[in-house]
């Protein structure tokens, strides 16, 4: 028997991902049913403590979907005909998912976390504490599902990230799929010359294992990711192949001023990818009255990505008229002139203040 005021989800799927979810959750006093294709990873799932049930609650508040990319969108349907709450998903590729779906109560995520562990033996309650979690909102999506998802991934410790579906696909083949493939290679290419070499693997510590730690991941993911994700991914390789074409003319040609200028440009950039702040004086407060119009506060949310502004905190305050509401940010101070201008350019109010 549920426990009166007990939060209830489903997570559908019960791998890597899937798992991870369940037990985050139910480290956070959730109770969760969980459903998978194959009977013995559902009753492993109850075993391991990644879910309490092998069912699918229809009354539960949110369904995570955690399939494999190919069947996400059939499942998805699945979830959102079968259950009255939220419904969002895992998936490593947005657009398809998106295009198929128009049903306001659901919105597209990808958690940037995982594990080189398989399944749910490598599910961890702590994987999404620190992690970018991507939210994909369309223009069905209500703005109700987004802030209660938001909500909820910021619960288990993710740092909400909103972007547009086709721009997530463009986004991750470059940071995600093109380094796994480029790791992939760069293993092979070293595997092959093994043979010659056979000090080779055993001197491959370092920066080579730390370049190719992602090669390790579970082939069988990447083909579907690799197949729906196709134009992003080609796209992506064309750029990195061009990009090492030039470092290899430079190289070839002895160019040292070129290649001090590439090795520092990349020093500078890796320097300077995003952290979390820690410090309140480092923060400013953001509050942004949001219009009674579909899709407003995750147009906030998207505006924030598109500009490259941190959102660190956030909350809903909804009025009692209606469903007009304020969004409380809290946003890097460097930022906050920026943010408030992309505000100011779309029709928003918002009022900025430092915090001390």
């Amino acid at each position: 028997m549920t426990g009166e005021g007990v939060r209830r989800a489903n997570v559908v799927g019960l791998g890597l991902i899937g798992g991870s979810v369940g037990k985050a959750l139910r480290a956070r006093g959730w109770r969760v049913a969980g459903y998978d294709i194959d009977p013995a990873r559902l009753a492993r799932g109850v075993q391991v403590g990644a879910i309490d049930e092998a069912a699918l609650d229809a009354d539960a508040e949110i369904t995570f979907v955690a399939t494999p990319v190919q069947a996400t969108s059939a499942a998805v349907a699945d979830a959102l005909a079968r259950t009255t709450g939220l419904v969002t998903d895992v998936g490593g590729v947005k657009a398809d998912v998106a295009a198929a779906t128009t049903d306001p109560r659901f919105v597209g995520g990808h958690p940037m976390a995982g594990s080189e562990q398989e399944g749910l033996d490598g599910a961890d309650a702590a994987m999404f504490e620190g992690a970018v979690w991507v939210l994909t909102p369309t223009a069905t999506t209500a703005d109700h599902t987004f802030q209660a998802v938001a909500a909820i991934v910021r619960l288990l410790g993710a740092e909400v990230v909103a972007l547009d579906p086709a721009r997530h696909d463009s986004l991750v083949a470059v940071v995600s799929h093109v380094p796994h493939l480029a790791a992939a290679t760069l293993m092979a290419l070293a595997d092959d010359r093994s043979d010659e070499h056979a000090a080779l693997l055993r001197l491959a510590a370092g920066g080579f294992r730390d370049m190719t730690r992602i090669a390790s991941g579970h082939p069988a993911i990447w083909l579907d990711v690799c197949e729906q994700n196709r134009v992003a991914i080609v796209d992506a390789l064309d750029g990195l192949i061009a990009g090492l074409s030039g470092v290899r003319g430079i190289v070839a040609r002895s160019d040292r001023d070129a290649l001090h200028h590439l090795l520092d440009r990349a020093r500078v950039a890796r320097a300077n990818l995003p952290t979390r702040l820690s410090r309140t004086e480092d923060l400013a407060e953001v509050r942004v009255p949001v219009p009674d119009r579909p899709g407003a506060a995750a147009e906030v949310f998207t505006l924030a990505a598109e500009l490259g502004v941190n959102i660190f905190d956030f909350e809903v305050f909804h009025s009692a008229e209606g469903d007009k509401g304020v969004m409380i940010l809290l946003i890097e101070s460097t930022s906050s002139d920026l943010f408030r201008g992309g505000l100011l350019a779309r029709g928003y109010r918002p009022g900025v203040r430092r915090l001390e």
